[in-house]
This record gives C-alpha cells, structure tokens and sequence, in this order.
C-alpha cells in the first residue's frame, strides 16, 4: 500500500508528522493493506494565520476495484488532525468491506 501526503499551503508535513501519520495507518494497512492500492493525504489549514481550530486532515483510501473511500477531522494541530482521520477511516473501510462480505 502506498501513501501519498499533499500539504496545502500554509500546512508544513515534517518527518515527524509523516512518521506518526505512518504508525496511525498501520492497523488500517495489517487490517486491508492486500485490499488498497493507496492513502492520499490531504493536508489544510484551514482558517490560515488566524488560528484557533483549524488544521484538517482528509485521508482518502482507494480500494481494489471499488470507489475511494474519505474520512477526514479537524483539530488544533496537524498530529490530532491526522490521528482522528486514520481513526474515522478505519470505521469507514470497516463497514465498506463488511457490506461486501456479507452480500448474499
């Protein structure tokens, strides 16, 4: 599975946020990793230089031979953001391939 980190401006992604943003997907990649192509990464900070609750992570999952799948969170910071997506898209990819193998 591959992962691919987009930052918008005013979002810098270091090593560091690659790293936990990494150690976040691997359940999600033990648990589906043969079934996705890839994670896209989408990094915004949404209200700019005024601060407050403005980070936002949208992770996109592509499954083999299915739609894309999205979860995404806001947060104070880039970490939290990226923690809560990874969480939200778990749940996601959980219920997609659940409906799919319980199809009759």
């Amino acid at each position: 599975m591959h992962l691919q980190i987009n930052p918008a401006q005013g979002v810098t992604v270091s090593e560091a946020l690659e790293a936990h943003l990494r150690q976040r997907l691997e359940t999600i990649e033990r648990r589906f990793g043969d079934r996705l192509t890839r994670i896209e990464a989408y990094f915004t900070d949404v209200n700019g230089p005024k601060g407050g609750i403005n980070k936002q992570c949208k992770l996109e999952a592509r499954p083999r031979g299915l739609d894309p799948v999205a979860a995404e969170h806001l947060s104070e910071n880039a970490y939290d953001a990226a923690s809560g997506a990874a969480d939200r898209l778990e749940k996601v990819l959980d219920k997609r391939f659940g409906k799919l193998e319980n199809r009759p």
